[in-house]
């Protein structure tokens, strides 16, 4: 698949991911607005505002700049710059903000259509907080943060659903991908060690070995040291940093497998 191709598929996930929020949240009755997510100091309409932040500013929106307390969920910068596009929405109703990012997400998508990215490392035109992001980085991180807040919320508010959707088939996939980097580098294995990760519906999604450098590749085919299943909820709010997987099971190596899932997050 050519960038073109892949980049547009990319564009079509998030689209995706942003109709299936709004639908979600449009319409939350007032009295669950304030219910605690899975990210500390953050409500359901908080992980709304923030989405709505982020989507305003990629479409050309104001960057709001306003004074950001310390707060214990408040760790690195880009935590204060996001928690001053939710300050900023305090007194925004729920359908006001569902409507901003409706509208902020028709815009960016026009301009899309008008001007297709076809390269992968270009260098992105604007990105939340101005990081340094290719053109495919924003792309992929979009449908994955949107589709992340979506699942924030559905905890909340003990509303399953979702995991059948484009986007996320992207996010497990991402966070897959990261399996290599948390068994060479964050675990540290012994050089031949195998993991392979296998969530309940989906089967095996990765598997990884370390080379003799200490390295880990994602290897095809080869014994596991230890099989880690969970379930694709599991994975997700272990994988996305949100909290530890509350039913893993493994075969082989228990004591590799354990280490490997409490390095599995990914996201802060």
């Amino acid at each position: 698949m050519g960038d073109q191709q892949r980049l547009w598929a990319l564009v079509e996930t998030w689209k995706r991911a942003i109709d299936d929020f709004v639908a979600l949240v449009r319409d939350l009755p007032e009295e669950s607005w304030d219910l605690p997510t899975d990210l500390p100091g953050w409500s359901i309409k908080d992980n709304v505002s923030h989405t709505a932040h982020l989507e305003s500013v990629l479409a050309g929106g104001p960057e709001e700049t306003i004074a950001v307390e310390p707060a214990p969920h408040l760790k690195t910068p880009m935590a204060y710059y996001t928690e001053q596009g939710v300050l900023s929405r305090k007194d925004r109703s729920m359908p006001q903000l569902a409507a901003e990012i409706e509208a902020a997400a028709a815009l960016r998508l026009q301009r899309l259509m008008d001007n297709p990215p076809t390269d992968a490392n270009a260098s992105t035109m604007k990105t939340p907080g101005d990081v340094g992001w290719t053109d495919e980085s924003l792309l992929s991180n979009r449908p994955l943060d949107v589709w992340m807040h979506e699942q924030d919320i559905r905890r909340a508010l003990d509303l399953p659903g979702g995991f059948d959707s484009p986007a996320a088939r992207h996010v497990i996939n991402v966070f897959a991908q990261s399996l290599r980097m948390v068994l060479g580098k964050r675990v540290a294995a012994p050089a031949g060690s195998t993991v392979a990760l296998v969530l309940d519906g989906m089967g095996q999604i990765s598997s990884a070995t370390v080379r003799p450098d200490g390295r880990a590749y994602t290897s095809y085919g080869e014994r596991p040291t230890v099989t880690i299943t969970m379930s694709p909820e599991d994975y997700v709010v272990a994988a996305g940093g949100r909290r530890p997987p509350s039913n893993v099971t493994f075969e082989g190596d228990a004591d590799l497998g354990q280490r490997v899932v409490d390095n599995l997050a990914v996201t802060p």
